[in-house]
């Protein structure tokens, strides 16, 4: 909204999601409403029922677009696009180290050689040695889900480009290789186009608790001391692990902010645990419990925050890293092995919590067993005042300045920026002759 009030010639318009013709319940858009595994398919299979309503609006829209920007996950753009010649450029939501580990691995078809889910092996092409199991990838274990997968990779392929949220200066060896196999425009970290503190407060959806509440608390605290703990919008965690994170964040003797998110019923046997077990009277002052949505990039952004326990989806990961702030990655599934790879191994920007195996939504079986030590320890290590904790803090604040400077006039985002319209009006001058 503030977009457009600001006079650019933004138009949004809406349609109508089919999501009750798979028997998703009333009011169900988005995923992170989703309340169990089948769910998922459904949700994208109903997405990708919206070709013909798009198809029509494409037809009506004065000017005609010069281009498509998809989320892979709507596949049935690249139709659209090639019917009315227009170029279609993916947008991911995973960073570049991820798209070039996963374009090797295809391409070296290393993974007709492991028998095992579990089974570790070296990604081929890289100049570092990294290592994933077959359970840890997206877009490749899920049998279950190949008849939705299969159409979003072959729709990649065939994209013009991609568009990507981070910034050259972050991984500049795998942004130069993976330019080698498909266009792609570093236009990132997006989370620093909030400028003003509202739009902060307000990034990805209404918080729960006020922006006031939040910075009365945080103000009240030494600089770099408080951990913030948050897991995400979609989250697979059980509430044993939850309890468990709980009991680790007030075993540290650090100040903190857990978000609890994910779905209902877990929600609200934490919140439970929480007033029966003496949790909230125990930790009282040094700790704040969010129950639901947070403004997480407000709070990222202030000085008393010293480190981010994050299940490393890559939009909470480079909102981390924008702000200069070291991390604490608890992965659970998707792309989220990767980026711990990049931010502990590459980076060397934060601690591993240690998880290996991925959890599946709606799967009370998979996943892992977390332990307070665990958190505690890695907790203590993160802050750590020895020479590695040093570094580890000093290396997170250049990579924060780093992506301020890419976002600025003359900054390597805003370069992007610039050739990525450029390149479409390009194309779109082509298509005229």
């Amino acid at each position: 909204a503030r977009a457009i009030e600001s006079g650019l010639p933004i138009r949004l318009v809406q349609l109508q999601f089919p999501g009750k013709e798979l028997g998703l319940q009333d009011g169900v858009e988005n995923v992170d409403m989703l309340s169990s595994r089948e769910d998922f398919v459904d949700f994208f299979t109903a997405a990708n029922k919206m070709e013909e309503a798009v198809q029509q609006l494409f037809e009506k829209l004065t000017p005609r677009p010069n281009c498509i920007i998809s989320d892979i996950c709507l596949y049935y753009t690249h139709k659209i696009a090639t019917k009315f010649q227009v170029p279609r450029i993916s947008f991911h939501g995973f960073c570049c180290f991820c798209l070039l580990c996963l374009h090797n691995i295809r391409s070296s078809q290393i993974l007709e050689t492991i028998t095992s889910d579990s089974e570790y092996f070296t990604v081929p092409g890289l100049t570092e040695k990294i290592e994933f199991t077959k359970a840890q990838l997206p877009l490749i274990r899920d049998e279950s889900r190949k008849d939705i997968v299969e159409p979003m990779i072959e729709a990649d392929r065939a994209s013009y480009g991609v568009v990507i949220n981070t910034f050259e200066e972050l991984e500049s060896t795998y942004v130069k290789e993976y330019r080698k196999i498909k266009k792609a425009w570093c236009i990132g970290p997006v989370s620093l186009s909030h400028k003003d503190e509202l739009d902060k407060a307000e990034r990805g959806n209404k918080a729960s608790i006020s922006e006031q509440q939040c910075l009365k608390w945080l103000d009240s605290q030494q600089p770099n001391s408080v951990i913030y703990a948050c897991l995400g919008s979609i989250s697979t965690v059980k509430c044993p692990e939850l309890i468990e994170l709980g009991l680790g964040l007030e075993a540290s003797n650090k100040p903190f902010i857990w978000v609890l998110r994910g779905n209902d019923t877990t929600s609200n046997q934490v919140e439970k645990w929480i007033k029966e077990d003496g949790f909230e009277e125990r930790i009282k002052g040094r700790g704040l419990v969010v129950v639901g949505w947070a403004p997480q990039v407000l709070i990222l952004s202030h000085p008393a925050i010293g480190g981010f326990l994050t299940h490393c989806g890559w939009n909470s990961t480079i909102e981390g890293i924008t702000v200069g702030v070291p991390l604490i990655t608890l992965p659970l599934f998707a792309d989220q092995f990767s980026n711990e790879k990049l931010v502990v191994q590459i980076l060397k920007i934060g601690v591993s919590l240690g998880i290996g195996k991925p959890t599946k939504f709606g799967d009370e079986k998979s996943g892992f067993m977390l332990k307070k030590e665990d958190v505690k320890n890695a907790i203590a290590q993160l802050m750590d005042e020895g020479n590695e904790g040093i570094e580890r803090r000093k290396r997170a604040k250049e990579f924060g300045e780093k992506a301020k400077k890419a976002v600025e006039v003359g900054g390597s985002s805003y370069i992007n920026m610039t050739l990525l319209v450029q390149d479409i009006i390009q194309q779109s001058s082509k298509i005229c002759l």
